[in-house]
């Protein structure tokens, strides 16, 4: 069965844990959610989504963490 990476962040989203989502889909194993949060960082740590990060934080109505 395949399982789509934005079906397990969803999951995640929602507040299940590892735990809960491998009872959910129990064709998964806890590699496959661990690799699903490294592809889903790969994605977002690009050098556009940093440089709109950095926009936003720079901005006065967005407060600095």
């Amino acid at each position: 069965m395949r399982i789509r990476v934005i079906d397990i962040l969803d999951l995640l989203a929602a507040g299940l844990n590892q735990e809960q989502i491998l009872t959910e889909l129990p064709d998964l194993v806890n590699e496959d959610i661990e690799a699903s949060i490294k592809y889903a960082r790969g994605k977002i740590n690009h050098s556009v989504f940093a440089a709109f990060n950095q926009l936003l934080r720079s901005a006065s109505i967005f407060p600095k963490p």
